[in-house]
This record gives structure tokens, C-alpha cells and sequence, in this order.
């Protein structure tokens, strides 16, 4: 696959570009296509590109003392890691691994401190990914502090439905249910709360008996019953 403007395009932190703009990057990008489980970007290293997802899954992990995976964030297609080293060149802070097949749009980070500064608003967008994300970090350690953890789990649920099925206002009829696109296997929830497999398929279990969620194929969740999995979530009612 060659990069193209049009590819560059498809990532909304890039669409507001001129077209000019756009070709230059491309000149610069490349495109890689990793196997499950490979290594996109190594904690340690100084990595000398920022990757974008056009498709698949990512996902930011470190390892504790003892050599255990932990999951720090998930990366989706039309997303964006390793801007950290655009700011301050330091090495990549964590590892970032392909959960799927995936395809990633490799760009120079010279080549976009450069696009950077004639078009501030990138600077702003940049800004904006970086505070979620440390917001996000910041509260998936508080989730390991939890007691209890079904409702770890629950919490970690919540999080990943779409803020649009979050947003206040909503009926409670509007508010009852959603779906989480391509969501994480058991495996992966338990890296990210530190906790074992079987304990996430267990609250899995007991959620699936009280028809809260509801798997439809390898590639939705469907949530029926949105407002008790929030209360679940924050330890209002407990699941038992």
C-alpha cells in the first residue's frame, strides 16, 4: 500500500490539512502491516515516528518487576501513539503491541513537528488526545485500588462504551442500552485490571445470567441494560 494524501486524509487529526501539506507527509510515510501480537513501537527506544491505525487493534502495555503484562490504553483505527517524542525526543514510554492484524501509517516525527508549526491546530488537537489519555491512565490505576472486583471489571465496561450513549439527558429508554465495536477479549480486560482470565470470564458469566450483556460475534458487545451496568460500575448496587 502507498501512502497517499487520500490515506493521510482518513486520520482526523490530518484531515483539516492543505492538500500541499498532505503531500508532504506522504512523501515521508510508510505503511507496515503487523501480525497479531507484534511489536509496533518498543518502550525504551527512541522511536523516530508517530503511527497512525488505519486498521486493527493497538494497545499500550508495560511489564511490572516481575515480568507481568499490564494494559495501559487501546489504540483504534483512525488513532494516533507515539506523539510523545514530538515534544521532547525522549524515548517511547511504553510498548505497543498489535491486539489484531493490523495496518499503520508510519510518519517521520520531523516531518510533522514541520506541518506542526504552520498549522497550530494540530497543536491543539495533540494537546487534547494527550490530557485524555492522561486522564484515562489516571483513572485505570485508581481501578486497581478497587476491593471489589466485579466491580473493577464493570468499571472497566463502562469505560469503553461510547460517550454518545453516556451523554446526560437522555431518556432512560434512550439510555438503556448500547454496543461496543470490536471489545476486548477476557484476556486483554484481565492485563489491564491485573487480574486473572477466569475472574473477568466469571463476571462475564454472571453478567451474561442477569442479561446485562449479551456477545453478538467476535465483534460486538451489546449492553441491554446500560443504566445497571453504571451502578455495578460505581459500586451503587453490587453484582454479586
Amino acid at each position: 500500500m502507498v501512502v497517499t494524501p487520500e490515506l493521510l486524509s482518513a486520520f482526523p487529526i490530518l484531515k483539516p490539512l492543505p492538500r500541499p501539506a498532505l503531500e508532504q507527509l506522504a512523501e515521508y510515510s510508510t505503511v507496515k502491516k503487523f501480525a497479531r501480537r507484534g511489536i509496533v513501537l518498543t518502550a525504551g527506544e527512541q522511536e523516530d515516528s508517530v503511527c497512525f491505525l488505519f486498521e486493527g487493534r493497538l494497545q499500550g502495555v508495560d511489564f511490572t518487576i516481575d515480568g507481568r503484562e499490564v494494559g495501559l490504553f487501546f489504540v483504534e483505527p483512525g488513532d494516533f501513539c507515539g506523539e510523545l517524542s514530538l515534544f521532547d525526543d525522549g524515548p517511547q514510554s511504553e510498548f505497543v503491541i498489535a491486539l489484531t492484524a493490523a495496518v499503520v501509517v508510519f510518519t517521520p516525527k520531523e516531518a510533522l513537528r514541520q506541518i506542526m508549526a504552520k498549522n497550530p491546530g494540530m497543536l491543539s488537537i495533540l494537546g487534547s488526545k494527550l490530557a485524555a489519555r492522561v486522564r484515562q491512565m489516571t483513572f485505570q490505576r485508581s481501578l486497581l485500588g478497587l476491593p471489589n472486583i466485579a466491580q473493577r471489571v464493570c468499571c472497566q465496561l463502562w469505560m469503553l462504551v461510547p460517550e454518545r450513549d453516556k451523554a446526560d439527558g437522555k431518556s432512560e429508554q434512550q439510555a438503556a442500552n448500547s454496543m461496543i465495536a470490536n471489545p476486548p477479549t477476557h484476556m486483554e480486560i484481565a492485563i489491564m485490571l491485573n487480574i486473572s482470565r477466569e475472574t473477568v470470564t466469571r463476571v462475564f458469566q454472571s453478567l451474561q445470567n442477569r442479561q446485562i450483556v449479551k456477545r453478538d460475534g467476535p465483534a460486538k458487545l451489546l449492553i441491554s441494560d446500560l443504566n445497571l451496568l453504571k451502578r455495578y460500575a460505581e459500586g451503587s448496587e453490587e453484582l454479586g
